[in-house]
């Protein structure tokens, strides 16, 4: 319906009073001076902020100026416009629209006259006008002005609408359609985080509806490339929300006021919604850097969302069963679902073997895995030999790994021999036949550790000893060659605390020795010479003078 049949139904047509003089002048007084004609920017901002404000003023006045919402409509839609004409028009259709709704003036009622009716229609089909300008051009426009404004106009009409409206239904409203604009935006949009900061997290309503958004885009007909955009987001999305309510008194923040009654039934409803999405995004089709990312944080900030946890154990054993820094990742909630779910998985030592391997000791997830580690092998129950295995594989890898890594696998196997004592005979083991031992100190014997053993239980590591860690007593850094040392010396400390040693890195290790307090001054083990080339005493050339001239020679 046009914007002059609204007028004219409303009674809004005006006849010149004869009475009255002709304002000849009033056009052309009328007319906004355009900033070429003037030369001066600002007074054209004014006078746009002044025309919207009357046509504002005139709306909320009397019905007869409602084709102003139609001229609002049309400042707002100016795609290029140098001033902030169209976030202003905006704001002014946003308290225009919320005045009516207030006032129930877009709401059908029984004995309502066909003229009302097609006024009510008309104002609909703007207000949906505004949401399109809202969401479709501001939303997505490249200006964060505009942006901001509406994201922050549309969540407060979300909420003028839900007070107004007894049959509001926030699925079908412009909640729905702002989620899935934005989901569906690049992955680096700032709005996203706004919305997440501002409503997301502080909202319980808000998650509840927007858990359910998520799962219906992702559930719907899209190509590819927009299915994997709106996984990305959702993740990124799903991802902010850090504490799980524990019970239904947690859920109490709405930013919808409920009128009747709660719009989250139940906590069980509201954990059932959460795990929706979280699938949905899985389904999805998850890059590498996002499998890594989720399994980071599986056990603490996406498994209590699930009401059943147990069903990722298949996401997460071929998580495990990939390798490298996705195995480690994966080890967390692989424990959390055995610990915590009763999850039987028979091979878990067998693969925790294998991840150790010649990366580990230089992968940026070191301290997480020993940290897990300490974890899993912590029962007294595990066989002696696992462990031994477990000691000896990691005293080799020692050998070849860095000094960072280095300090934390020897505290570790300190603390394995005091747990399982059992295994210190690969520290010290008497040689009780003569014959034998003389035969060892002078033919030696092979080390009967087999390292390319896959399983733990038949490496034969308990028949070894632990002479990688005698060697590292001679390790270039002191502070390795000092630690190493604990295994000569008597076990009266209870255990080390693994935490201490964990955070090392290169440039931890290289401050403490810069800044070593010397007691004196190094020994200097050479005599700096006079001569380079020349002999120091009589004529002649030194030995390096003597190699240079025979290269010389031979060239």
């Amino acid at each position: 319906m046009s914007g002059t049949t609204s007028a004219s139904l409303a009674g809004v047509k005006r006849k010149r009073d004869p009475s009255k003089p002709e304002r000849r002048g009033s056009k052309s007084k009328s007319r906004r001076k355009s900033p070429s004609e003037d030369g001066d920017d600002g007074d054209d901002g004014n006078d746009v902020q002044a025309h919207i404000v009357q046509l504002e003023a005139q709306i909320l006045e009397s019905r007869r100026h409602y084709n102003n919402i139609a001229t609002l409509l049309k400042l707002a839609n100016q795609p290029e416009a140098e001033n902030e004409g169209p976030i202003l028009a905006a704001v002014a259709l946003c308290r225009v629209f919320s005045r009516l709704l207030v006032a129930g003036d877009m709401v059908k009622s029984k004995g309502m006259g066909e003229a009302e009716e097609v006024i009510v229609s008309w104002l609909k089909e703007r207000y949906r006008e505004l949401l399109d300008v809202l969401l479709d051009n501001f939303l997505r426009s490249e200006q964060p002005p505009k942006q901001s404004v509406a994201l922050t106009l549309v969540m407060r009409l979300v909420k003028e609408e839900s007070q107004a409206r007894k049959d509001f239904n926030i699925k079908n409203g412009p909640l729905s359609r702002l989620i899935q604009v934005l989901l569906s935006l690049p992955v680096d949009d700032i709005n996203r985080e706004e919305f997440a900061e501002k409503y997301f997290k502080q909202f319980d309503d808000i998650r509840y509806y927007t858990f359910q958004t998520i799962k219906d885009l992702l559930d719907s007909e899209l190509d590819i490339t927009t299915r994997q955009l709106v996984a990305a987001n959702s993740m990124s999305l799903l991802s902010t929300l850090g504490q799980v309510p524990k019970s239904k008194a947690d859920i109490q923040n709405f930013y919808i006021e409920p009128q009747a009654k709660s719009p989250i039934p139940s906590l069980q409803a509201y954990k059932e919604k959460a795990q929706a999405a979280w699938l949905a995004t899985m389904r999805a089709g998850l890059s590498k850097e996002q499998r890594k990312s989720i399994l980071s944080t599986f056990s603490y900030q996406i498994a209590p969302w699930f009401q059943q946890p147990e069903i990722l154990s298949d996401f997460l054993t071929d998580s495990y069963n990939v390798g490298g820094a996705t195995s480690l990742l994966a080890l967390s909630g692989l424990y959390y679902l055995i610990s915590e779910k009763n999850l039987d998985y028979p091979s878990f030592y067998l693969k925790l073997y294998s991840l150790l391997d010649e990366g580990l000791l230089h992968s940026k997830h070191r301290s997480r895995f020993f940290r897990l580690l300490d974890t899993f092998m912590s029962s007294t129950h595990l066989p002696a030999v696992l462990v031994a295995s477990f000691i000896k594989r990691l005293s080799r890898l020692a050998l070849h790994g860095p000094p960072a890594g280095v300090v934390v696998v020897i505290p570790w196997v300190y603390n394995m021999f005091k747990l399982h004592p059992v295994c210190t005979f690969m520290m010290h083991r008497e040689i009780r036949d003569p014959a034998f031992q003389e035969e060892l100190e002078e033919e030696g014997m092979d080390d009967p550790f087999d390292m390319e053993e896959l399983d733990p239980m038949v490496t034969d590591a308990i028949e070894s000893s632990v002479w990688e860690l005698e060697a590292l007593q001679e390790h270039y850094h002191p502070n390795v060659a000092t630690l190493a040392k604990i295994i000569s010396e008597q076990f009266t400390k209870r255990s080390y605390n693994l935490e201490d040693f964990l955070d090392h890195s290169y440039t931890a290790l290289l401050d403490v020795e810069l800044n070593r307090d010397l007691k004196k001054e190094p020994e200097v083990e050479f005599e700096i010479p006079k001569h380079i080339y020349t002999a120091e005493e009589g004529p002649g050339l030194n030995p390096l003078g003597q190699l240079l001239t025979q290269v010389i020679e031979a060239r």
